[in-house]
């Protein structure tokens, strides 16, 4: 477990699902039972059809990387450069996070690479779900 000064997700009935599977390096999706759409982030209805029978579904942890920042500037519990990330699951949804064990520029972070989940511990309530670029040993 690492100790980041960064913000702590604070976990509401619509998501606490999701920050349980998290805990249990599960990365939990939602979909509906009436139309079968994936999404994220958690809610109590499907985004596309608003029916409110889903259930939820384990994520492959797979992605590929959709969009990204690289913060310069030193912000709480992250260290420049940094990225912010938009990823597209395997699964179809997107997710905003973090690209981890790889340079931080440009030439590192292209468009569409292939990512899986790294599992970050906050502390014993909180884990995120990163990300790194896919078959890569850590740096």
């Amino acid at each position: 477990m690492v100790s980041l000064s960064r913000s702590k997700p604070i976990a509401t009935p619509e998501t606490q699902h999701f920050w349980d599977g998290t805990r249990e390096h599960r990365l939990l999706l939602q979909q509906c039972e009436a139309c079968s759409h994936i999404y994220f982030p958690p809610r109590p209805f499907c985004p596309s059809c608003s029916g409110r029978s889903v259930r939820l579904i384990d994520a492959s942890g797979r992605a590929t990387l959709y969009s990204y920042v690289i913060g310069h500037r030193p912000a709480p519990g992250f260290e420049p450069p940094y990225s912010i990330a938009v990823v597209q699951l395997e699964e179809g949804p997107r997710m905003m996070s973090n690209i981890v064990d790889c340079p931080q520029t440009p030439d590192a972070l292209i468009l569409d690479m292939p990512l899986e989940v790294k599992w970050q511990a906050l502390d014993n309530e909180i884990t995120l779900a990163m990300f790194r670029p896919a078959g890569k040993a850590a740096l």
